[in-house]
């Protein structure tokens, strides 16, 4: 069965082509309309999608889109393949949760510890089949951006990470200010997300987002990959799952 899952962002809007669980295409742009959309499924031959959006849903864009395919809205009230123990769900951001569907889909029974690497930094704890919070930091430019911004005379730097952790000028000492104490954010919340769990093996780390590759030369989990896909993968899981009840209606 061939599907579409479409991650609307603050400023891209991806789409994913799914056979089964296997991403066969994908779009990037800073939007697409109802009409560029369905043309795509008809194209593909898609008959269900799946949309997902950080801001606020469009009425008018659902209704034109429902009139060509099947049409699943990740919102608070979609049925999960996994128990969502958010206590305000409603205020829950959609790419985050489909992030944890995506470490769900790749990685079934196993506890996950998903970092997204973009405009700012988010960690989500999955555990046993349940997905239990997580939390937002500010993201790598961000920092270095913030003390610049708010200070006279602090410079923006390039993102890198200095040999020695105790910096000898301005540059060294912003960048590990913000850039080795991002991996060392990491580290910790890794440590602290393990105190609540009750398994034994090693959690699985997946990093996405854009700074993905910069924090990987820097962290030795025992087990990490990056998943530069991971929401669209989650996207689709999360349809995947709807099918199945919609099909039995």
């Amino acid at each position: 069965m061939r599907k579409l899952a479409i991650d609307i962002g603050n400023t891209r809007t991806k789409i994913g082509a799914f056979e089964g669980p296997a991403l066969l295409e994908q779009w990037a742009a800073d939007s697409f309309s109802a009409a560029e959309i369905a043309a795509k499924a008809n194209l593909f031959g898609a008959k269900y999608l799946i949309v997902s959006s950080v801001a606020a849903p469009d009425a008018a864009f659902l209704t034109d889109l429902r009139t060509q395919c099947t049409v699943v809205e990740l919102n608070a009230d979609t049925t999960l393949p996994f128990r969502n123990a958010y206590a305000t769900p409603q205020t829950l951001g959609k790419d985050r949760l489909a992030a944890v569907a995506g470490a769900d889909a790749l990685f079934r029974g196993k506890d996950c510890m998903i970092i997204d690497a973009g405009t700012c930094l988010k960690y989500e704890l999955y555990t046993e089949g349940t997905f239990r919070g997580g939390n937002i930091a500010p993201g790598l430019r961000m920092r270095t951006e913030a003390m610049a911004h708010y200070t006279a005379r602090l410079p923006e730097v390039d993102t890198d990470i200095p040999e020695f952790y105790v910096g000898n000028s301005t540059v060294t000492a912003l960048q590990n200010g913000a850039f080795l104490g991002a991996i060392l954010e990491i580290m910790g919340f890794y440590r602290m997300f393990n105190l609540e769990r009750t398994r034994t093996e090693p959690m699985q780390v997946i990093l996405t987002g854009g700074d993905a590759d910069f924090l990987l030369r820097y962290l030795s989990f025992e087990q990490q990959i990056k998943e530069p896909n991971l929401t669209l993968i989650g996207l689709n899981y999360i349809l995947d799952w709807n099918i199945r009840n919609i099909e039995q209606q």
